[in-house]
């Protein structure tokens, strides 16, 4: 069985149009659907605008859908269900955003961003019988415990993204969702993390949602490639088809407008 299942999703937002202000539906996802098995990747990818970030935000249930179904471990996805509930299927699904000092506290060190998940998700209690998961964390991601007493300014974007990264494994989740996560990042900066995600994935037995506008970078890490433009999904496929037989010209302009990720 799937670990994530979207079904159908859709999302309109209203805006007001003309002088006379009259109110019109602007859809930005347009009835999308796609599943990822355990363990495996789906890369998403399309130009900026295309809704894949919107695709991210109702999956997470931060925003409600129009209509459509997100399921996760079999489990429906409800917006406006019960905090306990969303909070437990929260800890299972955890974000990785683009920018990686926006996503950090500047106010917080490292060793507060990295325990602030469990701040939210458990008792205090829970934190003391633990004292060394904040090292065990940036381990993980290739930094050392002298980071714990800094703070984010004091680091490069790429030793930021490793310390979100360590922030989302904090809970143990099951699915990562990155959403553009070396967009913001140089080249061979970039590569390291995308080597770091892979190697994560393989030893953590971790499932991920992809989002990029990069299909050289969708196809280093995925499994399965959705392509959307306009909130559409135009071709979907296995890697190796999309890549090495794409059906679509927009798919073929996304291969061809980015270069190769380093080796």
């Amino acid at each position: 069985m799937a670990l994530l299942e979207v079904n159908q999703l859709t999302k309109n937002y209203a805006r007001r149009s003309g002088w006379l202000g009259a109110t019109q539906q602007k859809c930005v996802v347009d009835r999308i659907s796609f599943s990822i098995p355990r363990g495996e990747t789906l890369g998403l990818v399309g130009e900026s605008g295309s809704g894949k970030s919107t695709v991210a935000r109702m999956i997470l249930g931060l925003i409600p859908p129009t209509s459509g179904t997100v399921s996760f471990d079999g489990q429906e996805v409800i917006h406006g269900a019960s905090s306990a509930r969303l909070r437990t299927l929260r800890r299972r699904m955890q974000p990785v955003f683009q920018d990686p000092f926006a996503a950090l506290n500047p106010r917080m060190t490292v060793r507060q961003i990295i325990a602030e998940p469990y701040r939210i998700h458990h008792h205090d209690s829970e934190l003391t019988a633990r004292p060394k998961t904040a090292t065990e964390l940036l381990a993980e991601v290739g930094l050392d415990e002298s980071a714990l007493p800094r703070y984010p300014h004091e680091f490069s974007g790429g030793q930021r993204q490793r310390i979100n990264i360590a922030r989302a494994l904090a809970l143990r989740p099951e699915l990562l969702l990155l959403d553009e996560p070396v967009s913001a990042l140089d080249v061979s900066v970039g590569a390291q993390i995308m080597n770091l995600l892979r190697h994560l994935q393989q030893t953590l037995h971790l499932t991920y949602l992809f989002i990029s506008h990069s299909m050289p970078l969708v196809r280093y890490l995925s499994t399965n490639i959705v392509v959307m433009r306009a909130g559409k999904v135009v071709e979907a496929g296995t890697s190796e088809q999309i890549c090495h037989s794409p059906v679509e010209t927009y798919t073929r302009t996304l291969l061809e407008a980015t270069p190769e990720l380093p080796t």
